[in-house]
C-alpha cells in the first residue's frame, strides 16, 4: 500500500502536539480539533481570528479549529492539539 496522500482539514488527523496554553504565542500549526483531559473552561483563539471562551469544555476531543490557545481564561488542562 501506498502512503496517503490526502491531507485537508476534513481528513484524519495524522499529528498531535502537547499544548502549553499563552497569552502571547499561536501554536505553530492551525490545529482541527483538541483533546482534552481534564474539564474547564477553555480560551482560544480560532482559526478564523475569533477570541472566545467556552464556558465549561467537557473531557474529550472538542473540534475546534484554532490557532492560539489563552492562558488568562483556561482551566481546561491536558491539553492535545490535533492536525
Amino acid at each position: 500500500m501506498g502512503t496517503l496522500e490526502h491531507t485537508g482539514m476534513d481528513a484524519p488527523a495524522s499529528r498531535a502536539v502537547e499544548i502549553t496554553p499563552s497569552d502571547s504565542s499561536d501554536v505553530t500549526q492551525e490545529l482541527r480539533a483538541l483533546s482534552i483531559s481534564v474539564a474547564g473552561a477553555l480560551k482560544v483563539t480560532t482559526a478564523g481570528g475569533d477570541t472566545v471562551t467556552f464556558a465549561n469544555v467537557p473531557a474529550g476531543i472538542f473540534p475546534v479549529r484554532c490557532k492560539r490557545i489563552w492562558s488568562t481564561g483556561t482551566a481546561a488542562t491536558g491539553i492535545v492539539g490535533i492536525y
